[in-house]
C-alpha cells in the first residue's frame, strides 16, 4: 500500500482538482438527492437514532462496506484509464455492476454512473468516459465513471479519492438530515469527524487492486434489501 499520495496541485497547474468541485457538488445532475443507500430503513428500524449511531454507520461502510468497495473500484477504473487499458476499465466497470448487492444498489450506482457520463460528456469529454460506451448493457457503475473523467482529465489519484468519499458521506449525511435522526450543526460535526477516516481510507484505495475487495457490513445490505419493500419511503434505495 502506498504511504503517500499526490492530493495537490501547483497554482495555476492545468491538473489542479478543482473540477472535482463540480463534479462532486449537489449541483452536478447526477440525482444523488434521490438515494439513501438504505439508510431510509435503518431510521426506521431504529438502527439509526442519532448523531452518533450515524457516525458509527458511516465510518463502518467506510472500512467493511460499500463505500470502502468503491474506492478501490475507483482506484483500479482511474489506473485502468490512465494506462489506456480499455479492456481494464470495462472489466472493472463490470464487477463494480455485478457486486451490487440489491436491485436498488444496482440502480443507485447505475443510474448517477449513466446521468454522471451524460453531463461529463456534454461539458468534460474526454476518451476514457467515451470508452465506456462499451460497457455491457450501456451499465455505468458511479464510481467508474468519476474516476474515468478523473483520469482523462489528468487529476491526482489521491484527491480524486479523497473527494468521491467525501461527496459519498456528504450525501448520506444529508440524506440523514432529511429522514430526521439529526440536525444540520450534528451533520457538520459528523463530517468534521470522518475527515480522517476519509483520508485513511483514500490512502488503502490508493494503492489497491481489485483482488482487495471485500466487505463485511451486511446491516447496510439488509438495509438496501428491506428498504426494496417499506411502506412509506422518501428516497429510491
Amino acid at each position: 500500500m502506498a504511504t503517500s499520495m499526490d492530493t495537490t496541485a501547483t497554482e495555476g497547474d492545468g491538473n489542479s482538482p478543482l473540477p472535482l468541485l463540480i463534479w462532486l457538488s449537489p449541483g452536478f445532475p447526477v440525482g444523488a438527492f434521490a438515494y439513501s443507500h438504505g439508510l431510509e430503513w435503518a431510521v426506521e428500524a431504529g438502527d439509526i437514532v442519532d448523531a452518533r449511531s450515524l457516525e458509527a454507520w458511516l465510518a463502518d461502510l467506510m472500512e467493511f462496506g460499500a463505500l470502502r468497495s468503491d474506492a478501490v473500484l475507483f482506484s483500479a477504473a482511474f489506473r485502468s484509464a490512465a494506462a489506456a487499458d480499455w479492456p481494464a476499465l470495462i472489466e472493472a466497470n463490470a464487477l463494480a455492476v455485478a457486486l451490487s448487492p440489491s436491485a436498488e444498489r444496482r440502480l443507485e450506482t447505475t443510474a448517477q454512473g449513466a446521468a454522471f457520463v451524460a453531463a461529463a460528456r456534454a461539458a468534460w469529454d474526454c476518451e476514457p468516459l467515451r470508452r465506456l460506451d462499451h460497457a455491457p448493457d450501456g451499465r455505468i457503475a458511479y464510481p467508474i465513471a468519476v474516476a474515468a473523467a478523473a483520469s482523462g482529465h489528468g487529476l491526482p489519484l489521491g484527491a480524486s479519492l479523497e473527494a468521491f468519499a467525501l461527496a459519498q458521506a456528504a450525501n448520506l449525511v444529508s440524506a440523514a438530515l432529511r429522514l430526521g435522526p439529526i440536525g444540520q450543526t450534528d451533520g457538520q460535526k459528523i463530517l468534521a469527524a470522518l475527515l480522517a477516516p476519509i483520508r485513511a481510507l483514500a490512502r488503502a484505495a490508493y494503492g489497491a487492486s481489485l483482488a482487495d475487495l471485500g466487505g463485511a457490513a451486511f446491516r447496510s445490505d439488509i438495509a438496501a434489501m428491506r428498504h426494496e419493500s417499506q411502506y412509506s419511503r422518501l428516497f429510491r434505495s
